[in-house]
């Protein structure tokens, strides 16, 4: 992760706040890490377009560039988008009248203003790369993924491919990498941007123990960038594209795209005080669909978290190991009298239901199917699988009812504990899996199972070994302490405003 720091709109920030870019840059980039860290999202490396390390990756990159002729000055003019650095053609803008009636031009994917700029520029010869990008797309159907997003690219491919202007006039863009050789150019912001990727697994010298072997992870809005020009300039300079992008659509606000204007932009940190950190990173994954926007409001968080993570989840961990379901707070034995392997040869004492075999199968083929879905970026489905599973395990205890079981009969006994055995490791097999989703939460609830940080690794996660006839390191195990409740219910933010009034 990091922070790309150049371009015109950084510079003209900075003078609007009367400070320097480069103060600026420290201020903001540190506020971006600030929020990473209080997220819990970690990173390899945070890494900064101001460094010096960066600016000598791109001259190198600008110098493959130029011997590899894919770079030639021209005279260029267009409308220009100060905030997307970009020009723009005809077809994507807009005209708007002012409050005094006067006309002007806006972007229409993002309704900024654009004016109309013409330069002496260094052009890239993008057009004689369409059809090696072509080809490229055709050989890697999965290069772009989800497949919209895919075929999107193609259908640009098919539209006029002109020349990029890839450098700006020094005199008015002071706040970039300067052109090797050429001081009265900057370099154009994206090419600097995008150079990122190379520049933090070590280009020149070592990028070959990552690269092309790379996945990007991108806003629909900067596709273009990432799946037309960057390709092309990687191509120009001798080097492959990175394997996939994968593609985000972006989060609406009651139907409403996020704007200053409208004020209903979302502050990250004021929700993960307000729904905590592993309930608005559960809502984010969990409603984050890559294809299309999805929509944020208040009571949808709350209905969901609530629902899937405080009642579904933490109900049933707190049922399964109440004193009174479990008095001895231990990891209870599996019973395989009770609970045969195969349900038709089940002795007398059998006491599975089809619906408890179905719930086995389902809980043992998750681990697969999780990381399945992970790999190709579809994390809100693999939540999708696990809340099915955890619904399922409620099903499970709520129908046999161990709260019923008589403890002094010795078969009643055995089925009791064969029950509480196979719904803890169930939630053994949910925490695990959502370690990655909801940190401290699956932690909480893992800690309470007494499973140990070394026995939480997913690729060697096994589900109800007893059920195939091996031993499980759990039985018997003493349970780690009551933790309390799991998750605790959110209330929505009308109903604390109501609650307050009411105080």
């Amino acid at each position: 992760s990091g922070t790309d720091e150049h371009g015109l709109k950084i510079q003209q920030a900075a003078a609007a706040a009367g400070t320097s870019p480069s103060e600026l840059c420290e201020r903001v980039s540190g506020l971006f890490r600030q929020a990473l860290a209080q997220a819990t999202i970690s990173f390899t490396d945070f890494t900064r377009t101001s460094e010096p390390c960066h600016q000598r990756a791109v001259h190198h990159f600008w110098g493959a560039l130029q011997d590899g002729g894919a770079l030639y000055k021209g005279s260029y003019e267009g409308w220009y988008c100060t905030p997307e650095e970009c020009f723009l053609p005809e077809s994507q803008l807009a005209e708007r009248r002012d409050a005094q009636g006067r006309p002007y031009r806006v972007s229409l994917e993002t309704g900024h203003q654009v004016h109309w700029t013409r330069e002496e520029n260094y052009m890239f010869r993008l057009s004689v790369f369409r059809d090696p990008l072509r080809k490229w797309l055709r050989d890697n159907p999965q290069a772009i993924s989800p497949d919209l997003f895919y075929q999107r690219v193609l259908h640009w491919l098919e539209e006029d491919l002109p020349d990029l202007s890839v450098s700006r006039e020094r005199s008015r863009l002071q706040w970039g990498i300067p052109v090797p050789s050429d001081s009265t150019q900057t370099i154009y912001v994206w090419v600097d941007a995008l150079v990122n990727y190379l520049s933090v697994v070590g280009y020149p010298e070592r990028h070959g123990e990552w690269w092309p072997a790379v996945h990007h992870v991108v806003g629909k809005d900067i596709l273009k960038f990432h799946a037309v020009y960057w390709p092309a300039l990687l191509m120009a300079a001798g080097l492959a594209p990175p394997e996939r992008i994968l593609v985000h659509s972006h989060w609406t606000v009651r139907g409403q795209k996020m704007s200053k204007s409208l004020g209903n932009v979302i502050d990250p940190l004021a929700c993960i005080r307000q729904y905590t950190l592993d309930g608005f990173r559960y809502f984010l994954l969990r409603q984050g669909v890559p294809e299309r926007d999805c929509d944020y409001y208040d009571e949808k968080v709350v209905k969901l978290v609530n629902s899937e993570l405080a009642d579904a989840l933490g109900g049933l961990l707190n049922r399964s190991t109440a004193p009174s379901i479990n008095p001895s707070n231990t990891y209870p034995c599996f019973s395989e009298s009770c609970f045969p392997k195969d349900f038709r040869q089940a002795s007398g004492m059998g006491r599975a239901s089809t619906e408890d075999y179905e719930l086995v199968a389902s809980v043992a083929s998750l681990p697969l199917q999780v990381a399945s879905y992970f790999e190709s970026f579809q994390i809100y489905k693999a939540l999708e699988c696990i809340a099915l599973c955890v619904r399922q395990t409620n099903g499970f205890f709520q129908r046999h009812k161990p709260w019923k079981l008589d403890r002094k009969d010795p078969e009643e006994q055995l089925w009791l504990d064969t029950i509480i055995h196979i719904t803890l490791e169930c939630l053994r097999v949910f925490g695990t899996l959502l370690q990655p989703v909801i940190p401290h939460t699956a932690d909480k609830l893992l800690s309470r199972l007494a499973v140990e940080p070394e026995e939480r690794g997913l690729s060697e996660l096994t589900f109800l070994p007893r059920y195939s006839g091996k031993p499980c390191p759990f039985e018997g195990r003493q349970l780690g302490p009551d933790t309390g409740v799991l998750f605790h219910r959110l209330e929505t933010t009308r109903q604390h405003q109501t609650e307050t009034k009411k105080l």
